[in-house]
């Protein structure tokens, strides 16, 4: 077979290069679905380029997507475009700026610290040097004797500051977890319609080559056919 055969399609009508073409018997279910209400009076003798086949690829996508979460979002298109341009999500995960605020990075800087074992340590520390500073050097006479009143009013203060700091940096947190969720969720996504259009392609392949061995098989024929004829014809000559 010649590898500049072209077949018409069955579709646009347009001169397809055969190694470039897919069968209508070929093509899965779903997707034949698709194209039948478009040219509902499709040979399914004939074939389709590849070019025509991706475009009802991705409206089966787009139709599978939508009967699955009733409408797309932004979500699901960023991962159809990703899948059109063949563009991988991951790297664009991976290469994302960081976007924080100044206020943003001093709550986180502020939660790491004080979530540490060397601002417990180092406020211990702290404690235990003005307890005794003010009872065993000052003699309980300093500038905050027992109970420790001034030492009461700087802990409370430093606790109503604290915690909401570190509210923000968990809330900041709890965000950036939800961003990460919805984006290993287009990852899976990607990764499921991929393996579709794989499996799809696949059947195409599979099909393709039985094709091409049925056409071999049916020249050795031809040839086993030609030989034996010219055996018989030789028989009959020496006779």
């Amino acid at each position: 077979m010649s590898s500049k055969e072209t077949v018409k399609s069955a579709i646009s009508g347009l001169e397809t290069p055969k190694k470039d073409s897919v069968s209508c018997n070929s093509i899965r279910q779903p997707i034949l679905d698709i194209i039948k209400e478009d040219h509902p009076d499709l040979d399914m003798t004939q074939s389709i380029s590849v070019g025509e086949l991706n475009i009802y690829r991705e409206k089966y996508i787009s139709r599978f997507l939508q009967s699955e979460v009733g409408e797309l979002n932004d979500l699901h298109k960023n991962v159809l475009k990703a899948m059109t341009d063949d563009k991988s999500l991951v790297s664009k995960v991976e290469d994302e700026p960081d976007n924080r605020t100044f206020g943003q990075r001093v709550a986180d800087n502020v939660a790491d610290f004080g979530g540490s074992w060397t601002f417990i340590i180092a406020f211990f520390v702290f404690i235990l040097v003005w307890i005794a500073g003010n009872v065993y050097i000052l003699a309980n006479k300093g500038f905050d004797p027992y109970p420790f009143i001034l030492l009461n009013l700087i802990l409370s203060c430093l606790a109503s500051l604290q915690a909401p700091i570190i509210m923000m940096s968990q809330n900041r947190q709890e965000e950036k977890d939800r961003e990460r969720a919805k984006k290993d969720y287009m990852i899976n996504l990607k990764s499921e319609l991929e393996i579709r259009l794989l499996d799809d392609k696949l059947d195409h392949l599979i099909m393709h080559q039985q094709q091409e061995l049925i056409e071999i098989q049916k020249v050795q024929i031809e040839m086993m056919n030609d030989i034996l004829t010219r055996i018989e014809n030789s028989g009959k000559v020496a006779k």
